[in-house]
């Protein structure tokens, strides 16, 4: 959108017709009110920009099917133009088809042919009007009623002049004949009464007057979209007197922010659309007791009563006074609105109110989200980092780590996605049109998918969602269509409503990095392997918990399956997901485990003193879930998990790592240096679903164990040593080989417990030397290390059932550390 400059933010408000109670649609369900139609269709008017058109910028529902339209808004007008002698009503400027076609009705429930709309053609009648006016100096039709107008313009057929006709009628016949030959030539044309005879818009363009006036004006190239093939440079220039352009800015720097912006602050700063029309007295409210009918049948019909004249169309233009926002926000300084893209910004000044924003950023995530100065700076920042990438792609993904504002979620998720390349060429390049098997099931699944939300109940929402929809399966022969897939498209195109293309290029982004092969026709042995995962994530975080969901049988194919094939939009409304998956698009494709068990942490209480029946119950209705602890819940799970015990065999195969040293990434967990590790010797092998299943704790590879035990390998010794780095230990290793194998040589740091004697008779611990240090790791990382794969699992199953968290078995166990040369030999005593 472009900055608002001089201009202003309007309102005005109109009535959708309502549609009766008692009626349902063909599929059985309640008609679709007139105003969510409405809505979905205003859509695509957002999207209409150019320089000498005013710029709509929202619309909002409210009761008894209330439509509040938002756009830009100049005070000065062409009326008042016209006024002054230097137009305009709706019905005068109808071209005679649109009259012609009358008032067209249509119900869900009647099926009819649509009509066809008023286009191009009526519009190019419209400006014949409208400069016939300009030209003579007063408005047409004036001492007609409505009725009469509509009557004369269909008379209009009759002659063969519309425009002589037109000047007899208005006795302005004279001031016609002294207009130029061309100017004379263009009104004709355009008052042509047949649309088959008149010119289109383009042809119209093409007329000698234009021809005349057009290079008197810059041409409008509408600049390239943020993820299209086209250079988005090609067009910049720069002005030619760069201190007349900082004097024009005159310290407005508001004003040269996107209206969208200025709207969307506007609101946060307290604007409400509804106050500002009832404060004009567009909205009047009238006692209740004042409508009630003075006669009444007994079959319900009421007599009595006029017709409520609010209800009828008022098209005042309310202006939105900007006064409480600039207040809001005049001690943001000049700098704020033009943030240096530099990674420390620690030399550069600072406004006055750099503390309050500091003090902000440690607030909760929905009070930064109604701050207003906070957003301000929030959306400057994203919006200047996003029209720099993919260049400032890791700048990005720093700041998604802080917070995402609303206003710029839907460009940033696709940032944070890596979408790039012409995603619109290949959206139109898809067949959406052919049908296809899986269309009766998308139709069925499409009306049930969040239609608590006005924009993706609309029509429009539903015929986006099958574009979208069907655009993914056509394009992804070897996967299908399962139920589910509708939920997890509805936060992309609801953030992306009018780009399709780009939800589909985030939703075809998004599902081979978190649900990799879950659409496969035959998806059992990737839902079984995932879930085998998850229960053991539960196991490794929440012992206790997991006893008793296993003892009562309660095992997450009852409940988990609609929260990862959806990634949890089937369970979570819009605004949840929308702070959720802020954070899941940082993480691996192991993070949705972590939010997983994040859920069942919050539900603990509840889950550990209720059976089966009423776990069931719980989960069929499930409680309100906090989703900010949710996800602060989340990412601590995440830091706590190794990176390979997530490990699945079915999973994305890793991207090749650019880096040919052979040196393991020490990339935080949490960055978007996170990806899941290319596969290497020490890596974890695939193993059994069975085997996996048998095991209730994880494995970790090697490769972990030696990065989280911080050994390193000093040039061609075989003595391993710690790093320099210094830090409490993340973990123990529990060798429970027998005493003499452990003697030859072991990790480093590492504990002899003997599998043969750990246990006592009742499952306890034996008392032992290393009984206490083992009491003492309790909640960090415990390792178990052996040479028989069924005593570490044995061992490791012990120990949660004692409730150890954290508990992992290294796999390949003792045999794949010895090639590394890591082992050490305690040293003879003297």
């Amino acid at each position: 959108m472009f900055p608002l400059k001089d201009a202003e933010m309007g309102a005005f408000t109109f009535f959708a017709s309502a549609l009766p109670h008692d009626v349902c649609g063909s599929n059985g369900l309640p008609l679709t009110p007139n105003s969510i139609k409405i809505l979905g269709r205003f859509q695509i008017l957002k999207t209409i920009t150019h320089p000498r058109l005013c710029q709509y910028v929202d619309i909002s529902r409210g009761k008894h099917e209330r439509l509040v339209v938002v756009a830009e808004h100049c005070e000065r007008s062409l009326e008042d133009l016209l006024r002054e002698r230097k137009p305009v009503r709706y019905p005068s400027y109808l071209a005679p088809e649109v009259i012609a076609q009358g008032i067209f009705k249509t119900t869900d429930h009647m099926p009819s042919k649509k009509p066809l709309p008023s286009g191009p053609k009526s519009d190019v009648w419209s400006l014949g009007i409208i400069l016939f006016e300009l030209c003579v100096g007063r408005k047409l039709f004036q001492s007609l009623d409505i009725s009469e107008r509509l009557k004369f313009l269909l008379t209009l057929d009759c002659v063969d002049d519309t425009l002589i006709v037109l000047a007899e009628e208005h006795g302005c016949l004279d001031i016609i004949k002294e207009l130029p030959e061309t100017v004379i030539d263009l009104l004709k044309k355009c008052l042509t009464f047949h649309p088959s005879k008149r010119p289109t818009p383009d042809e119209l363009m093409k007329d000698k007057v234009f021809s005349e006036v057009s290079p008197l004006y810059t041409p409008f190239t509408k600049p390239a979209s943020l993820f299209s093939s086209s250079l988005r440079c090609a067009d910049l220039t720069l002005p030619e007197d760069i201190s007349q352009l900082c004097k024009d800015i005159n310290n407005d720097y508001l004003a040269e922010r996107s209206i969208e912006e200025v709207y969307y602050l506007w609101c946060l700063a307290g604007g409400d659309l509804e106050k500002e029309l009832v404060n004009k007295e567009i909205i009047r409210s009238k006692p209740p007791i004042c409508t009630l009918p003075n006669f009444l049948f007994e079959d319900g019909e009421s007599f009595g009563q006029g017709r409520d004249r609010s209800s009828l169309l008022d098209d005042t233009t309310v202006t939105l006074s900007l006064c409480q926002l600039r207040n809001r926000l005049k001690d943001v300084g000049g700098e704020a609105f033009y943030p240096l893209l530099e990674d420390d910004q620690s030399n550069l000044p600072h406004s006055n109110s750099n503390n309050e924003l500091s003090a902000a950023a440690t607030l909760p995530l929905i009070i930064r989200e109604k701050d207003t100065e906070y957003q301000l700076n929030r959306i400057i920042l994203f919006d200047r980092l996003l029209k720099a990438y993919p260049y400032k792609k890791n700048q990005i993904w720093k700041e998604a780590r802080v917070d995402i504002p609303p206003l710029m979620r839907g460009l940033t998720w696709a940032a944070l996605l890596g979408v790039e390349g012409a995603i619109h060429a290949k959206y139109d390049a898809i067949d959406k049109d052919t049908p296809i098997p899986t269309d009766r099931q998308i139709e069925v699944d499409i009306p049930r998918c969040h239609q608590y939300d006005e924009l993706l109940s609309s029509p429009e929402g539903h015929a986006k969602f099958r574009r979208v929809l069907k655009a993914w399966v056509v394009s992804h022969p070897d996967l299908v269509y399962w139920q589910g897939l509708d939920s997890l498209c509805a936060p992309f195109l609801y953030l992306n409503f009018n780009n399709e293309a780009l939800a589909y290029a985030c939703m075809s982004a998004f599902i081979p990095k978190y649900l990799y092969n879950f659409f496969l026709k035959d998806n059992s042995h990737v839902i079984q392997e995932y879930l085998t995962v998850f229960s053991q994530m539960i196991a490794f975080h929440d012992p206790e918990l997991s006893n008793h969901l296993n003892e009562i049988g309660f095992i997450p194919d009852l409940y988990a399956i609609p929260w990862f094939l959806t990634m949890f939009t089937h369970v979570f409304p819009l605004h949840k997901i929308f702070h959720l998956w802020d954070t899941l698009l940082l993480g691996n494709s192991s993070f949705p485990f972590c939010i997983g068990v994040a859920i069942l942490q919050q539900l603990r209480d509840r889950l550990l003193a209720n059976g089966f029946n009423e776990c069931i119950l719980l989960f069929s209705d499930l409680p309100e879930i906090d989703i900010e602890r949710c996800v602060r819940e989340s990412i601590n799970l995440f830091c706590w998990t190794p990176k390979s015990a997530t490990y699945r065999q079915h999973a994305q195969p890793p991207k090749p790592s650019s880096d040919s040293s052979g040196v393991r990434s020490s990339a935080p967990y949490f960055s978007a240096e996170c990806p899941d590790p290319p596969k290497t010797d020490l890596s974890r092998e695939s193993i059994p679903l069975n085997d996996l299943k048998s095991e209730v704790s994880p494995r970790i590879s090697a490769e972990d164990l030696i990065d989280l035990c911080e050994l390193t390998v000093t040039g061609h010794f075989k003595t391993p040593t710690k790093k320099t780095k210094s830090s409490k230990p993340k973990l123990l290793v529990v060798d429970i080989r027998n005493s003499e194998d452990f003697i030859r040589g072991h990790i480093a740091g590492s504990i002899n417990i003997p599998f043969s004697a750990a246990f006592t008779a009742e499952g306890e611990l034996t008392q032992g030397p290393y009984t206490a240090m083992l009491q003492n790791f309790k909640g960090k990382v415990i390792v178990i290390v052996g040479h028989v794969a069924k005593h570490t699992t044995e061992f490791a199953a012990h120990l949660v059932k004692m409730k150890y968290p954290r508990i992992c078995i290294l796999d390949g166990g003792i045999n794949k550390i010895k090639p590394t040369g890591l082992l050490t030999i305690p040293s003879p005593q003297i």
